[in-house]
């Protein structure tokens, strides 16, 4: 899972996924995303850079769909990369695809996350 993998960012489970996302104080942005993705992999150094960034206001994690699929199924993810943004265990926010690192920022902040 090489491609997707990026400094600041953690892998979750199905296992630990209600521990690491749903139980945090701040809110969790998740990338639900493949090893086979490649705008996934595009998205990985971006999401890194927000992680590193923003490490006192959100938590940046991923989650593999192929690996895990209860968590995938449980929140409807059809597309990778889906990026959804946790807050007090509820989804709140949501896109699919890559983008830029200024325009996710600009939606993160947008939706009252960053």
């Amino acid at each position: 899972m090489s491609g997707v993998r990026a400094e600041g960012l953690v892998e979750v489970t199905d296992a630990d996924f209600g521990f690491e996302v749903l139980s945090g104080e701040r809110p969790v942005l998740v990338q639900f995303t493949a090893e086979w993705c490649g705008p996934c992999r595009q998205l990985a150094p971006v999401l890194g850079d927000i992680a590193r960034e923003e490490a006192e206001r959100l938590k940046v994690v991923w989650i593999d769909v192929d690996r895990n699929p209860e968590t995938t199924i449980a929140y409807g993810v059809l597309s990778t990369p889906t990026l959804m943004v946790f807050r007090d265990g509820e989804p709140v926010w949501q896109v699919v695809g890559a983008r830029a690192k200024r325009k996710l920022v600009g939606e993160l902040e947008g939706a009252g996350v960053l």
